[in-house]
C-alpha cells in the first residue's frame, strides 16, 4: 500500500528490505513496486514509471542465477533435465510463493481498480514483481550479491528442483504413461467463466470416453495441468502396478 509521508514510505521500505535481505537503492525500490496500473492512474504513460523494464533485467538474472545453480549443484545431468528443472523453478507460481513469503503483495503500488480485483495476490503480479525487485537488486549491487539473496530465497525450489520439474509436466507425463498402459489418449475440454480480467477455466480430462479428472485455475494451462494430475491419480487408483514386460 502507497506510504502517505515520506517516513512512513521509509518505514514501509525498510520492512520490506529487512524481509527480502538484500541491498537496494529506494528510488529503484519505489519503482520495482509500481504495477503499471498504478502509474496510469497517476498520468504516467510508458514504462519508465512503471516495474516492467525491472521486470525483463530482473528475469534474466533470475535465469542465470538459477541455470548456474543447477549447473553446479548437479553435475550429472543433461541438458534435457536441466532445462525443466529450471522452468519448474522459475516459472510463475513458485515464484509468486516466494513472494507471499516476504509479503510482497503489501508493498505493490497497484492502482484502485487492480486492487479491488485482489491484485495484491495475482500469481502473475507478485511473480512479476519479485522479479521487478530481483532486477532492482541487480542493480544496486552487482550480481554476486543478488545471487546471494535469490539463492536464499529460492532454497527450497532449487533443492526440490528434479521432483518439482517431474510434477510440473502432469500432461506429458500423463499421456506418456498412458501409452505405456495401451489406454489411449486424453482429451481435455475447456470451459470458461468470468469476466476477462478475471476468467476462471474449467477442464474435464477424458480417458476413452470416461472424465477420469477434472481441474480449475485462471489459466487454460494451470486448468490443464491439475486435471492431468487429477487424471494420473485416477489411474493409480485403478491401475496400481506397471505393465510387465512378459
Amino acid at each position: 500500500m502507497e506510504p502517505k509521508t515520506p517516513a512512513e514510505r521509509k518505514a514501509t521500505l525498510s520492512r520490506l528490505l529487512a524481509d527480502w535481505g538484500g541491498t537496494v537503492d529506494p528510488e529503484l525500490l519505489v519503482v520495482a513496486m509500481t504495477h503499471r496500473s498504478f502509474a496510469h492512474e497517476h498520468g504516467k504513460t510508458g514504462s519508465t514509471g512503471t516495474n516492467e523494464r525491472l521486470e525483463f533485467l530482473g528475469d534474466a538474472v533470475l535465469q542465470i542465477i538459477v541455470t548456474e545453480y543447477l549447473f553446479r549443484n548437479y553435475p550429472d545431468e543433461p541438458e534435457g533435465d536441466l532445462a525443466p528443472m529450471r522452468a519448474a523453478t522459475v516459472s510463475q507460481q513458485p515464484l509468486a510463493e516466494v513472494a507471499r513469503q516476504i509479503r510482497l503483495g503489501d508493498y505493490l503500488l497497484l492502482g484502485k481498480g487492480e486492487d479491488r480485483q485482489n491484485g495484491r495476490d495475482k500469481d502473475s503480479i507478485l511473480s512479476d514483481t519479485l522479479e521487478a525487485l530481483i532486477g532492482a537488486t541487480y542493480l544496486s549491487s552487482g550480481l554476486e550479491s543478488t545471487r546471494v539473496v535469490v539463492e536464499r530465497h529460492l532454497r527450497r525450489l532449487l533443492r526440490n528442483a528434479p521432483r518439482r520439474a517431474v510434477a510440473m509436466d502432469w500432461k506429458t507425463n500423463l499421456q506418456e504413461t498412458l501409452n505405456q498402459r495401451g489406454l489411449g489418449e486424453v482429451t481435455y475440454h475447456l470451459t470458461e467463466k468470468g469476466p476477462d480480467h478475471n476468467k476462471r477455466f474449467h477442464v474435464k480430462a477424458e480417458v476413452n470416453g470416461e472424465i477420469w479428472g477434472e481441474g480449475e485455475g485462471s489459466s487454460k494451462k494451470t486448468a490443464e495441468h491439475n486435471a492431468a494430475k487429477a487424471v494420473m491419480d485416477t489411474l493409480f487408483e485403478r491401475y496400481p502396478e506397471e505393465p510387465s514386460d512378459a
